[in-house]
């Protein structure tokens, strides 16, 4: 593998639990985008976001993904990364990209603490809007998307390589 496995999906979706896994499986490096946002700008997710606001967030998000320079590595890519075309096409140049597709109803069973959690929606968005706002953007920018409901991590992982190597 030469190329990077680069996940997308909403928050909550799995990105980074699976990409570690996979990393794992696949003997490869890992990084998440959010933790280097986090170590750039010195701050939580959710701090940047309640002090400077989403675009500024947004903007911060995209810097990370542009100054990130891996190879042979799963990448899991905060929810919110689609929304700068700049990052996507940094990720996609170098990298396959794979949709975490899971349901509305999966999200909202797992995201219970989107106000803390470094989301960068508005604060007036309910969960569903925020999943049919960003549900265009990941299937444009996904090279395959995999339906990770009722998936287990493993069973996410295990599909992921058989995608891969039917590529």
């Amino acid at each position: 593998m030469h190329n990077n496995i680069v996940l997308i999906g909403m928050p909550a979706a799995g990105k980074s639990t699976v990409g570690v896994i996979l990393a794992k499986t696949l003997g490869v490096g890992f990084v998440d985008t959010d933790l280097l946002i986090q170590q750039r700008e010195k701050r939580l997710l959710q701090e940047i976001i309640d002090t400077d606001g989403i675009d500024f967030f947004l903007d911060a998000e995209c810097a990370a993904v542009l100054a990130m320079d891996c190879q042979n590595a799963v990448i899991a890519t905060g929810g919110s990364v689609v929304f700068r075309d700049a990052a996507m096409q940094k990720l996609k140049k170098n990298g396959t990209v794979v949709f975490l597709d899971v349901s509305l109803q999966t999200v909202k069973q797992r995201l219970y603490n989107i106000k803390t959690r470094g989301v960068a929606a508005d604060k007036a968005q309910s969960i569903d809007e925020i999943y049919f706002e960003r549900l265009p953007y990941y299937q444009k920018y996904a090279d395959m998307t995999l339906h990770a409901d009722g998936c287990s991590s493993e069973e996410a992982v295990s599909n992921i390589i058989a995608i891969l190597k039917n590529k």
